[in-house]
């Protein structure tokens, strides 16, 4: 098996056994009822939008956050916590938010990609999903205000489906601006 064989069936090892916890847990918690319950969702602080953020697109995003559950520690994947870590690199972020999308796709293989804008992308991955399960940490520091993904210098990633299952990812890098030598390009794998 080639090394990316071997990681790829990591990843889809690691996906199916998170949600067989968090059934498992949904279970504990009342049976099939506890997969079907509500909870109720604190309100967010309102946030003046980024600049180049309308003040629609900024509601949007908050308001997929705000119908996220409440999620327990269980119920949260660690795939993200080394994103934006201060001694990594973007190389290895582009990786990680990759390897978000790759466990999204083992346990919505229907589904394939998220789609929509980064706060609906963010939002899937966070939690507004079927299972209810967050990729990611609604609370994670490389979401903004406005329910963005963002890179290491805080300029929300750009999200550009090439298919069904691939999907591009863009960082500004260190100065900021689109279009510039300094940005980064995650591609999925072959």
């Amino acid at each position: 098996m080639s090394g990316w064989g071997v990681r790829r069936f990591g990843l889809i090892a690691g996906g199916l056994v998170l949600v067989a916890v968090l059934v498992w847990t949904r279970l504990g918690e009342g049976g099939a009822r506890g997969l079907l319950s509500a909870r109720a969702v604190p309100e967010l602080p309102s946030a003046r939008p980024a600049p180049g953020v309308t003040a629609s697109s900024a509601l949007a995003g908050a308001s997929a956050f705000a119908e996220l559950p409440e999620l327990g520690s269980s119920e949260v994947s660690h795939l993200a916590d080394e994103l934006n870590a201060p001694n990594g690199n973007i190389r290895r972020d582009l990786e990680i938010v990759n390897e978000l999308l790759s466990t999204w796709q083992t346990n919505f293989p229907r589904e394939g990609n998220p789609v929509g804008e980064n706060h609906e992308i963010t939002a899937a991955l966070a939690g507004a999903n079927a299972l209810k399960f967050a990729f990611i940490s609604r609370r994670h520091p490389a979401i903004n205000a406005q329910g963005e993904m963002c890179d290491r210098w805080g300029t929300p990633l750009r999200f550009h489906a090439m298919s069904g299952h691939q999907m591009e990812i863009r960082s500004a890098g260190p100065d900021r601006q689109w279009r510039t030598p300094d940005d980064a390009q995650g591609l999925p794998p072959p």
